[in-house]
């Protein structure tokens, strides 16, 4: 496997990996006006196809996992693991003391993963996702990069 930064020209394979992972998958113009802002990287996962991709920002001395998605056939195969590690070194690059993201309270994968990376839960968002009708609260994790994981 190997890891490799992601820029607007990769939009529409993130894309494509994206929408393996979710139900309202983002666009290829999506990704690539977030991927051209001020702070924001992306990193994919390959080998002879797209394993997965995460989509990160720092602002000021925080950074943000926007997303992760592995394709469905990658799974449990560390390139979760592997995607968060490289964007936590990133965004520990970029300056940032913390990483956070939220991960819906339905997703004992996803949750998993973030906690085996060295990410708490630090809050709840209410009410954060809409899953076809029924509100699923977003647990808001956080990782700080001062410590020695990841």
């Amino acid at each position: 496997m190997r890891l490799s930064p992601a820029g607007p020209e990769a939009a529409q394979t993130l894309a494509d990996l994206h929408a393996q992972a979710f139900d309202k998958p983002w666009s290829a113009q999506d990704i690539s006006a977030l991927i051209g802002g001020a702070g924001a990287y992306a990193v994919m996962a390959q080998d002879e196809a797209p394993l997965g991709m995460v989509m990160s920002r720092i602002l000021f001395d925080e950074a943000e996992i926007l997303t992760l998605a592995v394709a469905p056939a990658a799974r449990r195969r560390g390139v979760g693991s592997a995607l968060v590690t490289a964007a936590a070194g990133l965004a520990r690059q970029g300056g940032a003391l913390s990483l956070v993201l939220e991960v819906g309270e339905d997703n004992p994968g996803a949750i998993a993963l973030y906690g085996a990376t060295g990410f708490i839960q630090v809050g709840l968002r209410r009410n954060y996702y809409d899953r076809g009708g029924r509100q699923i609260d977003a647990l808001l994790m956080r990782l700080d990069l001062n410590s020695e994981r990841p």
